[in-house]
């Protein structure tokens, strides 16, 4: 099965849309996996740093990144964020993979060029408690910039959503 996620609970079709990261796809409807479904526990405009545990659990960005957690994959948000995503109704909306073709292993993308109807919606309900029932580590930090700026240089596996709603970086 594959997931989209949403505040809106009545969308009965999904239309094929211009995706404004990817200006040269052709309209597509995206879908994630289960694997990076919890990316999407949160208000559509909130911005996070992903990023996971390394399958070769060795080297600098895994003691850097992984040295004091048990979790595979840490989520990191701004601070300010944590009433929105307290107070944010979210709807899972569930699909059958027949339509879709994988985009991106790695970021668990998966498109179809035609319209696409959900098997089921169902609300997520309190989004923390979700996260917590994942194997996941969410972080609450005041700035992403910091994090941002190290997980791009590292060799891990990662995923920056919404950066631009980010507050802005500190300057000194």
């Amino acid at each position: 099965m594959l997931y989209h996620f949403s505040e809106d609970p009545g969308i009965e079709i999904f239309h094929p849309r211009q995706s404004k990261s990817f200006p040269g796809l052709p309209p597509v409807v995206w879908t994630i996996d289960r694997e990076h479904a919890p990316h999407y526990y949160f208000p559509r405009d909130c911005p996070r740093v992903i990023y996971a545990k390394p399958e070769k659990a060795s080297g600098e960005d895994f003691g850097s990144f992984f040295e004091h957690t048990s979790a595979d994959k840490v989520i990191a948000v701004e601070k300010a964020w944590l009433e929105r995503i307290r107070e944010t109704r979210l709807y899972k909306y569930t699909f059958s993979e027949e339509p879709f073709t994988l985009f991106n292993q790695t970021a668990g993308y998966y498109i179809s060029r035609q319209e696409v109807r959900p098997v089921k919606v169902e609300p997520m309900g309190d989004l923390l408690d979700k996260l917590l029932q994942e194997r996941v580590e969410l972080r609450f930090t005041p700035s992403l910039h910091p994090l941002r700026n190290r997980i791009i240089q590292s060799a891990l596996d990662f995923s920056i959503i919404r950066f631009g709603n980010a507050a802005p970086e500190n300057v000194p």
